[in-house]
Formats: structure tokens, C-alpha cells, sequence
């Protein structure tokens, strides 16, 4: 059993997102990494660990030393972490074990990048490409929306699960983002416009899609006892759990579980809890699938019953799970490898009663997911005011 967490956030902070032309990833680095010392109250000589998920568009061989050199940050210890969307979770759960270690005490975690202005669409179908095994999926064509596809046409085989079943997640989303000033997409989505929005790899259609965003955001971890002496009320890091199943999908063993149940039951058992005690869920939705997945793997309905389970507005603001309150990767923006930073931000923000009309009343407990490739990697923390 792993010792119970000490640690906690003290700050974040977020750019603006959508497109904006002329701002570098670094500068997007920059804005969210000083928001989050604002929010904190502290400076960047105070900063003595900076970690970072990486870019699509600036890709520095040694990413977190070029934004730590931009930034004018010499830390003790630097990172970057390479599980694509767990990144991010994966970052504050390395940087809870840096503090424990006391290799350092207040680091700086980052994720941003500028992939709507800064990529074109060919450019980024061919970034993602590349991780797909060069013999026996690159060749073949198979694209990243067509990959979840496969799992998604696995589950509506076991399941029955339905084009309905998908958009009711998509429709949920654009609903929250639309609460949400700094969403990218806040135009209304009825269902039927979901579920016949343009086929993009059967079943997933453009509103099972996540967008593509610029922007970033930042948090600052530290012991909870420092957290306490600082301006903000801290955010304490209850538990965190990393899984993983497969590097490539041609080597899954089983498309319908993944590295969400290892990732899950440790953080849970750290935080000393169960899925009955989580009061919003902030679930990592690359594509709708991915959110049907993990509602199922985290063990808040059993496998196979999300469709039950997402009815009658169970997930929904004023539901029984409130997940994704920001709009998620499907509305509120996804700028990459860093997207999951924002499911962070809107827990630490929904834990400290600043979400306004979106907020879940009384929330204490968040879990937030990552999920890098193909549901290949699984990064889980458990955040508690």
C-alpha cells in the first residue's frame, strides 16, 4: 500500500483557447506558467522542478529544458513526459513523488501549444500517424479516429451500444461548454445533429471528435503543509495510479479493457476511496468511445451498461456523475498532447466552488483521467478539497 498523499496544488493557471495566430507554444507556456504564480502567490525563483508533456508544433529535442530556459528557470530536476494524453496526470503524479523524495518542493507542471495556428491538418493527421506500428498499421492507413473506431464497433458488438449512445456524450459536452465563457464551442448541438454530423470512421462522426485548439495551461504542486501558508486554499492530491495495456492496437489483447482498471484501483486505494465517493469526474474524451470506456473501467457502471447509465442526465450538471463540466476535448479545446491539463484546472477550479453556473454544488472529491494512444496508456489522480 502506498503511503498516503502529502502533497497538493497551490496554483493554476490557463491562456485563452481557440485560434490564435502569432503566439508560439512557448509563449503559451509562458502566459499559463505566470497565471499559475499569480494564483499561487509566489514567484518563479520559488519554482525548483518544471515538468512538461511536449509539442507537436515546436518539438524541441529537450522540451522541458527549452521552456525552462524560456521561462529563465534553472530546476533542480526537469522532465518531459512522453504518454501522449495521461501526460498531463502523469506529470502532477511525478511531481507528488519528487516532493515525497524531496528532490524537490514546488513544482511546475505544463502542458500548451499552438496546433490550430501552428499545424495543418495534413501535418497533424501525419504527427499522430507516426505512432502507429510502422509494419503493420502505418502502411495500412490507419489513422487515430480510425483506431477508436475499431473500438467502438467492438463494444457496439458486445454491447449494442448505439450512434445514439455516442452523441449523448458529444451533446453533454457542447451543453457545459456552452456555460462556459472560454469554451471554443459554444454553439447548441440537439442530438439528431450529433448523431448525423459527417461520418469520420464508422460509428464516430465529427461530433465524437475531439478539436483542435491553441492554448495551454499550468499547475504548481507543492507539500501540503507549504500549500497551506499560500494564497490559495490548497487542492490536496488524495491518490494517483498509472496503467498501461499496449504501445500499438495490433497488439491489444482486448480492445474493451485497458490500462484504466490498474490505473483506477490505485488511485483509489491510495485516496482510501471508491467510485461511489467521486463527486465529479473530469474523464479524458479524445472520442466519445473513450468516455463510455472509462465510465465502465473506473467501475461507476458495469461493463457494458453506460448507455443506461448516461440516460435521464445522469452525467449532466445536476446529475448523479457531472463529468467533463468544462466542455471537455469535444468543446472546450484540446491544443494536443496537452489538453488533459484542462480537466485538471476545471477540477482544482470545481473544488474550490469557482466554476459560477457550472458548478456542481458541494463537490469534494474529483477524479480526473489521461488517456495516451489508442486507450494504450491510463493516468488517474483523485484530487479532494
Amino acid at each position: 500500500m502506498r503511503k498516503k498523499s502529502r502533497v497538493a496544488i497551490c496554483g493554476v493557471g490557463e491562456t485563452n483557447i481557440g485560434k490564435f495566430p502569432g503566439v508560439s507554444s512557448l509563449q503559451n507556456h509562458a502566459i499559463a506558467s505566470k497565471l499559475a504564480l499569480e494564483d499561487a502567490g509566489i514567484s518563479k525563483t520559488d519554482i525548483d522542478g518544471v515538468l512538461t508533456v511536449g509539442s507537436l508544433v515546436e518539438n524541441w529535442p529537450h522540451h522541458s529544458g527549452a521552456v525552462s530556459e524560456y521561462l529563465g528557470i534553472k530546476p533542480k530536476y526537469t522532465n518531459t513526459i512522453t504518454q501522449g494524453g495521461a501526460g498531463c496526470c502523469t506529470m502532477i503524479q511525478n511531481a507528488e513523488m519528487l516532493i515525497n523524495e524531496g528532490v524537490c518542493e514546488t513544482v511546475l507542471c505544463i502542458g500548451a501549444d499552438n496546433q490550430l495556428s501552428g499545424m495543418t491538418r495534413e501535418l497533424a493527421i501525419e504527427a499522430f500517424a507516426k505512432n502507429r506500428h510502422p509494419q503493420f498499421e502505418y502502411p495500412l492507413g490507419l489513422s487515430t479516429p480510425a483506431a477508436y473506431a475499431l473500438i467502438a464497433q467492438r463494444h457496439s458488438h458486445e454491447y449494442g451500444t448505439s450512434r445514439e449512445t455516442l452523441s449523448k456524450i458529444a451533446v453533454m459536452s457542447r451543453n457545459h461548454a456552452i456555460l462556459n465563457p472560454k469554451a471554443q464551442l459554444r454553439d447548441p448541438l440537439t442530438l439528431n445533429e450529433a448523431i448525423n454530423s459527417k461520418e469520420i470512421a464508422p460509428p464516430l462522426h465529427l461530433t465524437d471528435c475531439c478539436i483542435s485548439s491553441d492554448g495551454g495551461g499550468a499547475i504548481i504542486v507543492t507539500s501540503l503543509e507549504r500549500a497551506r501558508d499560500l494564497k490559495q486554499f490548497p487542492i490536496q492530491l488524495m491518490g494517483s495510479g498509472n496503467g498501461f495495456s499496449h504501445e500499438h492496437i495490433c497488439y491489444s489483447t482486448n480492445l474493451l479493457t485497458n490500462g484504466v482498471i490498474q490505473s483506477g484501483q490505485t488511485a483509489f486505494a491510495q485516496a482510501n476511496l471508491t467510485p461511489q465517493d467521486i463527486d465529479i469526474a473530469l474523464l479524458y474524451d479524445c472520442f466519445t468511445i473513450s468516455v463510455i470506456l472509462q465510465l465502465e473501467d473506473y467501475g461507476f457502471c458495469e461493463k457494458g451498461s453506460a448507455d443506461e447509465f448516461i440516460s435521464n442526465g445522469r452525467i449532466e450538471l445536476g446529475g448523479q456523475l457531472p463529468i467533463n463540466t468544462h466542455g471537455g476535448l469535444l468543446a472546450y479545446g484540446n491544443p494536443g498532447l496537452s489538453g488533459g491539463i484542462f480537466h485538471i484546472i476545471e477540477a482544482v477550479n470545481q473544488l474550490r466552488n469557482a466554476c459560477n453556473n457550472r458548478q456542481v454544488i458541494g463537490a469534494k472529491v474529483a477524479l480526473v483521467s489521461g488517456i495516451g494512444g489508442i486507450m494504450s496508456y491510463a493516468s488517474t489522480i483523485i484530487l479532494g478539497s
